[in-house]
């Protein structure tokens, strides 16, 4: 896999954040705004962030691996070709998805 990530994306729906990250030639930066502790999960498009509603606590990084879980599903995407690349212990993360394609 290459080590260079170059891209930082704003996909504006699901469609588009599916089809960007299954047709994508290069690993993707995807900066998120998390709500944890949700009635359910789910994933919300603005114009300048995305909100992931996550179902579990903020507590023990069990939001961060449900985030993990949730994206991989949706996306159809190994959850080792998901990583949170900084913010960890904050709502702010950034994540870095690699591709099928670079497998």
């Amino acid at each position: 896999m290459p080590n260079d990530v170059n891209k930082i994306i704003m996909p504006k729906n699901l469609d588009e954040f599916l089809n960007l990250i299954k047709n994508s030639q290069d690993k993707i930066k995807l900066q998120i705004k998390v709500s944890a502790n949700s009635k359910k999960n789910s994933i919300e498009f603005f114009d300048d962030f995305i909100k992931l509603k996550i179902s579990k606590p903020a507590v023990d990084g069990k939001a961060n691996k449900e985030i993990i879980k949730y994206l991989s599903e949706i996306l159809n995407l190994p959850k080792n070709n998901i990583q949170i690349l900084y913010g960890e212990k904050s709502s702010l993360k950034m994540l870095l998805f690699v591709p099928k394609t670079l497998q």
